[in-house]
């Protein structure tokens, strides 16, 4: 599946995002190596810190509709308010967890793909344990 079918659920999943303090709308999409995906809009609260993030979103949704294809090929990460938007640090550790392969952004240049590793180098992961 080609990274801009991806980037359209992002795009789509943005659209739903609860973003009235920030107004940072972002959404996310997973697609995990069995070809499903699974999108996430980022959801503040007044309570700041209880705010969670479109990319985690994405993963929860995956975690409860696939028991067995939790293994994610990409994220397109996408938000009309910033370009490009990166996943935050706790974001890239919980697709860390996933084994994530790919980041999809978009830039002032179009779609940008970033291999998972260059992102979040010496990642710590499950075989660390």
């Amino acid at each position: 599946m080609d990274p801009e079918t991806i980037m359209k659920a992002a795009r789509d999943a943005s659209k739903s995002a609860y973003a009235p303090y920030s107004g940072f709308r972002v959404g996310a999409a997973i697609l995990t190596e069995d070809g499903e995906i699974y999108a996430g809009c980022n959801v503040e609260n007044a309570s700041y810190g209880l705010a969670i993030c479109a990319e985690r979103n994405a993963a929860a949704a995956m975690v409860l509709a696939n028991l067995e294809g939790r293994e994610v090929r990409l994220v397109a990460i996408f938000s009309p308010d910033a370009a490009p938007c990166f996943p935050c640090g706790a974001c890239r550790q919980v697709l860390r967890e996933f084994g994530c392969k790919e980041v999809v952004v978009v830039d002032a240049s179009g779609l940008r793909c970033y291999p998972f590793e260059e992102i979040l180098p010496h990642a710590f992961g499950p075989e660390g344990l």
